[in-house]
């Protein structure tokens, strides 16, 4: 059963989109002079949020990337993890000549109605890193969030020796990427670490939520050993600040250490990761999710198909229901390579 949120935002995002079709269009003449600048068609790219370390690492890429030239893009908006915003957002993209869109819904079930709209005016859209749920979209820019979830089982499972108690902070679950991360997770403790005790801890992307419920669970299992971070950007500040108010923020080798392992691969995580804080991340690629977002965006404004299989940079594209999905490599990072100077958390300006 789809979570009430997911239908409450569903139906708000169809008004919203309903309230904005009876307006009339902005003046046709401004839209195809906005939409054709220097003969480049204009792309329209909407942000999803600016309260994570990962996103704002993501804009900075994005900026750097169009200020290099060979794109032309419409003002870039923010619809700060609020479908409305992000259907408003769009049907300004739409009503100024955007010929592609590149978004990022951070709630993957109530966004078909706009994917809907904007099929049915031949807009192609790209969606990075979250898989909408239906709607067609041309590319999936992201990479294998189940592979993170296993990963980070893995990972803890032999940090732990399979045996232990483990906090699992994860996101939203009417998210794609929520659901894959927490599935694999589960699915991979179950049959690999079954001595190991999951607390699922459900978030909705919040680092307040996260560290509320990891100090409630702290007091009823403070011999808790372990802690997966499906976000590093969010989650990681607060569960350090928590850790180190209970004196439980202690390094790794040290007796006492809580083995952490995160996703997302900021600089922050590295950092932490140094000074034995966390002991592990799974880098996701902040720097490709921006360039091979505009990269499809332009192709799609120019007409290109793309097959599943093997790309020319390192990754797989594969077919899914509602369109095709370029999975982009995401390394485990430790202590082992957290030096390594390819990673985009060491590249950070």
């Amino acid at each position: 059963m789809k979570p009430a949120r997911t239908r409450s935002t569903a139906t708000a995002a169809a008004a919203v989109l309903a309230a904005l079709s009876l307006a009339t269009a902005c003046n046709r003449e401004g839209a195809d002079s906005a939409a054709s600048a220097g003969g480049k068609p204009a792309i329209g790219i909407d942000l999803p949020r600016s309260d994570s370390d990962f996103w704002n690492s993501y804009a900075q890429y994005l900026n750097q990337d169009i200020a290099s030239g060979g794109i032309h893009t419409l003002p870039l908006s923010n619809s700060q993890n609020d479908v409305t915003k992000l259907v408003a957002n769009v049907q300004v993209f739409q009503n100024t000549g955007a010929k592609a869109v590149v978004m990022a819904p951070q709630d993957t079930g109530a966004v078909a109605s706009t994917l809907d709209t904007l099929s049915a005016a031949k807009i192609p859209v790209v969606s990075v890193d979250t898989r909408p749920d239906r709607g067609d979209v041309y590319m999936v820019v992201r990479a294998d969030n189940r592979a993170y979830g296993t990963k980070a089982c893995e990972f803890l499972g032999r940090q732990l020796n399979g045996v232990g108690k483990v906090a699992e902070l994860q996101g939203a679950l009417d998210s794609i990427n929520g659901r894959d991360r927490s599935e694999a997770f589960a699915a991979c403790m179950k049959t690999k670490f079954p001595k190991i005790k999951v607390f699922e801890l459900p978030t909705d992307w919040k680092g307040d939520v996260a560290s509320a419920k990891l100090q409630s669970l702290l007091a009823q299992h403070p011999d808790l050993n372990g802690i997966y971070m499906q976000a590093g950007g969010v989650f990681l500040q607060p569960t350090l600040s928590l850790l180190e108010q209970k004196g439980l923020l202690r390094p790794a080798g040290e007796k006492g250490h809580i083995s952490i392992i995160s996703n997302d691969g900021i600089p922050q995580e590295f950092d932490a990761i140094r000074k034995g804080h966390i002991d592990a991340t799974v880098s996701q690629p902040a720097d490709l999710y921006a360039k091979y977002a505009l990269y499809y965006a332009k192709a799609a404004t120019e007409g290109k198909t793309f097959q599943p299989g093997a790309t020319d940079h390192g990754s797989t594209i594969v077919k899914i229901p509602n369109g095709l999905e370029d999975q982009l490599p995401a390394p485990l990072v430790t202590k082992e390579n957290v030096e390594d100077k390819t990673l985009w958390g060491n590249n950070v300006g």
